[in-house]
């Protein structure tokens, strides 16, 4: 009998920890949760105030839309190029009697590798190789 009462009183002493844990846990998972939605959120609002500042330098939806999604095109400027990729990991410079050229390198793959090479022409971009 009293090995019984022992028995019972570890098992509920058992589910009771159990309860406990599992408590624990879903604070743990509800505190992981919200974290994850701030930084959506945060997220959001960081692209909303960039999008407003493109908006204001470039007053053109349609250019502020694809260098808001990474987009390149023929004819952007370097302006444009660095808004939307960024700084580059490396630069090469040539000037001629008409022109100056230049290619901006990104995404670096080893040393002087880069897997994206932006050509620039006075300015603007006339072309890119991507591997």
């Amino acid at each position: 009998m009293v090995v019984e009462l022992v028995s019972l009183q570890l098992q509920g002493f058992d589910v009771a920890v159990r309860k406990g844990l599992k408590g624990e846990v879903m604070e743990i998972v509800a505190i992981i949760i919200l974290i994850g939605v701030a930084i959506a959120l945060i997220k959001g609002a960081l692209n909303a105030l960039r999008r407003k500042a493109l908006l204001e330098k470039y007053g053109d939806a349609t250019i502020v839309d694809r260098i808001m999604q990474g987009k390149i095109w023929q004819g952007m400027s370097l302006e444009q190029l660095i808004d939307s990729w960024g700084t580059p990991a490396a630069k090469d410079h040539k000037i001629y009697k008409t022109k100056t050229s230049e290619t901006y390198k990104y995404n670096p793959a080893g040393k002087n590798r880069f897997r994206s090479r932006v050509k620039i022409e006075d300015g603007f971009v006339v072309g890119w190789e991507q591997k």
